[in-house]
Parts: C-alpha cells; sequence; structure tokens
C-alpha cells in the first residue's frame, strides 16, 4: 500500500503565499517563528494558532472572491 501525503500542494505555485502567511500569522499572534525552515521548538499551542489563523484568513479570502454569494 502505498502512502499519500495529504499536504501536497494542488497548486505548487501557492506555496510561496502560503509561506508569507506563517510569517505574517506568527508576527500577528506574537509567537516566535523561525524563516529558516525549523520551527520544531515551537509548542503545539503556537502552532495550531498559525494554522488556524492561515485557516481564517483563506476562508475570509475564498468568501470576498465569492462576493458573499451562497449557491447551496
Amino acid at each position: 500500500m502505498s502512502r499519500r501525503n495529504s499536504n501536497q500542494l494542488v497548486v505548487p505555485q501557492a506555496k510561496a503565499a502560503l509561506a508569507q502567511m506563517r510569517i505574517e500569522a506568527a508576527q500577528q499572534l506574537g509567537v516566535p517563528f523561525s524563516q529558516d525552515g525549523y520551527n520544531g521548538n515551537l509548542s503545539t499551542r503556537d502552532a495550531g494558532s498559525i494554522g488556524g489563523y492561515i485557516t481564517k484568513k483563506l476562508v475570509q479570502i475564498a468568501e470576498q472572491q465569492l462576493g458573499g454569494q451562497r449557491n447551496f
């Protein structure tokens, strides 16, 4: 059985934008975040805060792009 990476980007060009979002989220939240790629020293709470912040921002962006329309 092959193992699939669930973190694979659908749009590879988004990698830089997501990296920038991580840095901005850490700054907004006051979380010490290393830009050199290693952040193994982050607590689970801090890492989760960054992920939650990014998710919130991505949802806001999607809502803006959809113009608030809901197609249910």
